[in-house]
């Protein structure tokens, strides 16, 4: 597929006379022609940037699409501007496939009145150009398409159980893939995800809708392809795009959780807010409305091949749930960067009812469980803890001395600690 998109950029070059790049509708570079232009304004900040990260920032997309190319059905002259890094003008072709965009054909556009150049490409040219772009947009579509045609045999992988089924499953989808299945990918949970799969995810492999059983609801998996294990940043964009409120702005990971992809859910601030962060806990204000489970994803460790794909599914649905009950994390969470929830999301697959604390997860004693659980976070130090809760030292030990009362633990024993902890923890998991 990579080499048909390589010669269809290379006849329009050829059409054209000029070196042209492709993009996909997010800006990601798929396939560029050869330049050996002696011109050093043809290779732009812009362009230089597009070519060696293989995608534009979200400041140069806004720019160019400021000139209506998501909307256009043919060429389109955009004019240098040199304070946006942009020094020669530019050509777009719009890539479309039955009305909808699928990605766009750049080149540089010729400079009025430079001596020995030429007033740019010809309207017949460009025609025949915008006819190769119209191939391009049948191979961006049916490539989009084919990630959401195996639906049925990733849903089979994901809720197949151990041994042969899952065997057979892997092996179906690995088939399905052909080649691309033993590439590098990772495994997406955005949660709860309403209603049916989006038609395409960019750099999607395949996309479906795992049902989460009795309680109704689903969540949505996404097995995104990588170039490197090191390069999760556009999967991260991608991923976030995908969580309301978060399109078209700044809310991508980074490729570690509570980075970039803390921007996308956190926006507090002040001394005990960042206390509390500081502390492992939820802020005051930081969560979603009681009863309401934020929407989160959950993004899992790249794996080479299909064989560790369940494991990867497992470790992406443990992020996205941590995600959820830690505001810190961001709503694009890495499962490398989940700390403790990596192992209660292992061992706690139901919600807790141990007895020592249930008495202290009744609603009624909601503050006395966040004392405790900012206190075990802050390693039992009462200052730290007092700091964070923006409460004084006394009013903290009162409150200590209740939660054992509540509990009968003794919070000077490790393993009362260590109890009550993961206790709390996995209750905040399990929301």
């Amino acid at each position: 597929m990579k080499g048909d998109y390589q010669d269809l950029v290379d006849e329009i070059s050829a059409l054209l006379g000029a070196p042209a790049t492709l993009e996909n509708r997010d800006f990601r570079l798929i396939a560029f022609g050869a330049h050996d232009s002696e011109d050093d304004s043809a290779m732009d900040p812009v362009r230089t940037r597009s070519i060696l990260t293989r995608q534009s920032t979200a400041a140069v997309r806004s720019w160019f699409e400021g000139f209506g190319i998501a909307r256009a059905t043919g060429p389109v002259r955009i004019p240098a501007a040199p304070d946006a890094g942009v020094f020669r003008g530019r050509i777009c072709l719009p890539v479309r496939y039955r009305g909808i965009v699928q990605g766009y054909v750049w080149l540089l556009d010729q400079e009025p009145g430079r001596p020995g150049q030429s007033s740019g490409p010809s309207a017949a040219a460009l025609d025949a150009a915008m006819e190769v772009a119209e191939r391009i947009g049948v191979l961006l579509a049916e490539e989009a398409k084919a990630g959401a045609d195996l639906s049925r045999e990733f849903l089979a992988v994901l809720t197949a159980g151990r041994g042969w089924q899952q065997d057979m499953a892997v092996s179906a989808l690995r088939l399905a893939l052909g080649a691309g299945g033993d590439g590098l990918h990772a495994a997406v949970c955005v949660s709860p995800w309403p209603g049916e799969a989006p038609a395409s995810v960019p750099g999607a492999a395949a996309v479906c809708v795992v049902p989460r059983g009795a309680g109704g609801g689903g969540d949505l998996a996404v097995l995104l392809r990588l170039r490197s294990p090191d390069a999760l940043d556009p999967a991260l964009a991608a991923v976030a795009r995908l969580l309301p409120g978060t399109a078209g702005t700044g809310a991508t990971g980074t490729g570690t959780a509570g980075t970039g992809a803390a921007r996308a859910g956190t926006t507090g601030t002040g001394t005990a807010r960042a206390g509390a962060a500081r502390a492992g806990t939820a802020p005051v204000g930081a969560a979603a409305a009681p009863g309401v489970r934020p929407v989160t994803a959950g993004v899992a460790e790249p794996i080479r091949g299909l064989g560790a794909l369940p494991a990867a599914w497992e470790q992406a649905v443990a992020a996205a749930r941590a995600a959820a009950a830690q505001p810190r994390l961001g709503r694009v969470a890495r499962w490398s960067a989940i700390g403790p929830y990596r192992m209660l999301a292992a061992l706690a697959a139901d919600p807790v009812d141990d007895p020592a604390v249930r008495a202290l997860l009744d609603p009624a004693h909601r503050e006395l469980a966040r004392t405790a659980e900012v206190f075990l976070d802050c390693a039992g130090q009462a200052g730290r803890a007092a700091a964070a809760l923006g409460i004084h030292r006394q009013t903290l030990y009162y409150r200590i001395s209740r939660v054992e009362q509540l509990t009968g633990l003794d919070l000077d024993e490790g393993e009362d600690r260590l109890l009550l902890h993961m206790a709390l923890k996995a209750a905040r998991l399990h929301g």
